[in-house]
């Protein structure tokens, strides 16, 4: 009998574990939150933190070193389901390529987007794939590993919106952003 109830406090002891390592939030219905500020938010920000004598991080400022390489695009486009790399952006990553060669301080985040097409799993997969292929063919030309990094953005940054081919061909890319 001794061990019977040993053997339902062991059960009851390991089901309220169990139930304690639960979870009800949905994994994949995980909310956005949109933190952008406003520019009267902003702007009280900065006053606040040129109070206390922090000087504000400038992002997106009109700052030409952070450009990049002039007249050089900075997005990728690539083919349905596809991280191949086009022949008509090797230029493209050609002349990004040598920026970095010659400016050993500059890093580069490559984003890899998706169209709508396909699972959020699956497309931040592929956005992935993309975001590297482009790394690996900026390192064979000589770009270092730590100016670059690779990031997936799958389907949740459309650059445009709409569910029309042309729409789909925009948003299927790679962008090449400096820091």
């Amino acid at each position: 009998m001794k061990r019977f109830f040993s053997s339902i406090i062991s059960y009851l002891v390991l089901a309220t574990a169990l139930a304690a390592c639960g979870s009800n939030v949905k994994l994949q219905d995980v909310p956005v939150e949109d933190r952008s500020a406003s520019s009267s938010q902003a702007d009280a920000d900065a006053a606040a933190a040129a109070a206390r004598g922090v000087a504000p991080v400038q992002i997106g400022a009109s700052d030409s070193s952070a450009a990049g390489p002039v007249n050089t695009a900075k997005i990728i486009y690539f083919d349905f389901d596809s991280f191949v790399v086009k022949p008509e952006f090797q230029s493209v990553i050609e002349a990004h390529a040598r920026y970095l060669t010659a400016n050993k301080s500059r890093r580069m985040a490559i984003e890899g987007h998706t169209d709508e097409s396909g699972g959020r799993e699956y497309n931040l997969a592929l956005g992935q794939k993309r975001a590297e292929a482009v790394r690996r063919a900026l390192g064979l030309l000589g770009v270092t590993d730590s100016q670059v990094e690779a990031v997936s953005f799958g389907k949740e940054k459309p650059a445009v919106a709409g569910f029309d081919q042309e729409s789909m061909a925009r948003n299927r890319r790679a962008e090449l952003n400096y820091r």
